[in-house]
């Protein structure tokens, strides 16, 4: 049987098998493969093998949340790009499935985006139920050429997909031309299309009432940093918090070899949005991560009511040194999922992170400290290889001068350190002693953080291979790979003119325990 013929047995396997357990599938127990292997995070998604890089296509559809991703079925470094494909019910617990959309003869697949086409505009439906709708750049496989955007379509949920016969659906004869996330807008009744002419740094803004004819409609850039190739924009629209009835349009794009010292690459503008065109309120934008590894983040479309408006997840890797990453049998990591909000802070608008609140469900084991001053030094954490992953969450006093730091090490140096000054104002991501496997790994990156009436709010999640802090609320977010020498480290804190008013540690159940899959 050659490989096209096993993989169209496959398939067809995998739809037999999900038709005919139904309902109970939901509950099935699932591990995974090697989730004891060394540096194998706990609570964060990772492919079961090969290599992953940016999400796409987030959308959620009849109870599940679809995670695609970029993918390499065929090895652990970049190369054969496909859509990989996860589930979930609850955006912790996944089940990786087939891929989804595969590489064809003359083109890859990059990054894009999914949404629900209830009213079939698209006219992609069957038997009445709306299809799934996949919009995504197509590269050309050998060589240079012009990167376009494509459709594909799924009739059962999202499980299988079907490329749209007259691709492409837009094409402007530009080679760096990628990325597209589209949204209804209900205003206007049409679908837009939010894209990326990466090396112009502009973002330009495109509509359709079917999803398969395209009209320009307005751009936006350059702006703040222009230091690299601009990529994997996102739009969408949030309430200011402290400011009743009102709202603003929040716009994001990550860029490639980006300002040095800023974190992961990601910029954020907030003003208005008309359909058309947006217009920034805030000239200098906000940097979206101060971490070094939060890269591609993309929003899920059509999420259920009752819940977060806008919630995100982000490549938890870095293009300097992500193939070399010492892993295996696969490389790339997800960060968490993100709630998002917007407040007014300090004479600007500001976009505000913090984890999904279903991460509490993998709490066990607390244990609460009271207050405490470590002028010399206090450990919290003693985690051995394959340990556990943790959550801290803690509430500082610094005052007008205090400062703290908060280190993870290993015996032979490599740290990860988060630390604040009063006196500079500044927050600290120090990352030190991990380049064994890259040069480009050390980092040192400062962003200014005013104090809540003289307090620091931290919650930290720390997994075998990472650390992700929402500080203050998640007016400033870090989220940081790290490879402690044979996966052993420990966690400590000290402080300086300082106090540790309040702290709770919490082990985090592993997320590889269950997961499910939907029905067809």
């Amino acid at each position: 049987m050659n490989a096209l013929k096993r993989r169209g047995a496959c398939r067809a396997l995998l739809a037999a098998w999900l038709l005919g357990l139904g309902a109970s599938l939901a509950h099935a127990t699932v591990r995974v493969p090697g989730r004891d292997q060394l540096y194998r995070p706990q609570v964060h998604f990772t492919p079961r093998r090969h290599w992953m890089n940016d999400p796409n296509g987030l959308v959620y559809y009849n109870g599940w949340y679809h995670l695609f991703f970029q993918y390499n079925p065929y090895g652990d470094r970049w190369g054969h790009m496909s859509w990989g494909h996860a589930v979930s019910r609850d955006l912790l617990h996944w089940r990786q499935l087939p891929v989804a959309i595969a590489q064809g003869r003359h083109t890859v697949i990059f990054s894009g985006s999914a949404v629900v086409d209830w009213h079939d505009t698209s006219g992609f439906g069957r038997g009445g139920r709306p299809p799934l709708v996949a919009v995504y750049t197509a590269n050309p496989r050998h060589g240079p050429g012009l990167q376009t955007e494509n459709l594909a379509y799924s009739t059962d949920g999202g499980l299988h997909w079907h490329k749209y016969t007259h691709n492409p659906v837009l094409n402007i004869g530009l080679q760096n031309f990628r990325d597209p996330k589209v949204f209804w807008y209900a205003p206007q009744h049409d679908w837009v299309m939010v894209v990326s002419k990466a090396e112009q740094r502009r973002i330009s803004f495109y509509t359709s009432a079917d999803l398969k004819t395209w009209t320009h409609r307005g751009g936006f850039g350059p702006a703040g940093d222009t230091g690299g190739v601009w990529e994997c924009p996102d739009l969408f629209e949030l309430p200011v918090a402290n400011r009743p009835g009102q709202r603003r349009w929040v716009l994001k794009m990550d860029v490639q070899q980006h300002q040095p010292g800023t974190g992961g690459g990601g910029q954020v503008f907030v003003g208005r949005f008309n359909g058309r065109t947006f217009k920034a309120s805030n000239p200098h934008p906000q940097a979206l991560d101060l971490g070094e590894d939060y890269y591609a983040s993309a929003s899920w479309s059509d999420l259920p009511p009752g819940g977060p408006r806008v919630v995100t997840i982000g490549w938890m890797d870095n293009w300097l040194y992500a193939q070399a990453a010492p892993t295996s049998p696969w490389r790339g990591a997800m960060a968490l999922p993100r709630r998002l909000s917007l407040r007014w802070q300090d004479g600007r608008y500001r976009l505000l992170q913090r984890p999904i609140g279903a991460l509490a469900k993998l709490r066990a084991a607390p244990r609460r400290l009271g207050a405490f001053t470590a002028a010399q030094g206090r450990q919290l954490l003693a985690v051995p290889a394959r340990g556990r992953a943790h959550e801290i969450r803690a509430r500082i006093w610094v005052g007008r001068r205090g400062a703290f730091r908060l280190t993870l090490g290993s015996h032979d140096g490599r740290s990860v350190t988060l630390g604040y000054s009063a006196a500079s104002g500044k927050f600290t991501v120090d990352r030190t002693g991990q380049y064994r496997f890259s040069p480009a790994f050390d980092s040192h990156n400062v962003a200014p953080l005013p104090t809540l009436q003289g307090e620091i709010e931290l919650d930290l999640i720390i997994d075998r291979s990472s650390v992700e802090a929402f500080v203050n609320h998640g007016t400033l977010t870090v989220a940081e790979r790290m490879f402690p020498s044979a996966g052993a480290y420990t966690v400590g804190v000290q402080t300086r003119h300082s106090r540790v008013q309040q702290m709770t540690l919490w082990t985090l159940r592993s997320i590889w325990h269950r997961a499910g899959a939907p029905r067809r």
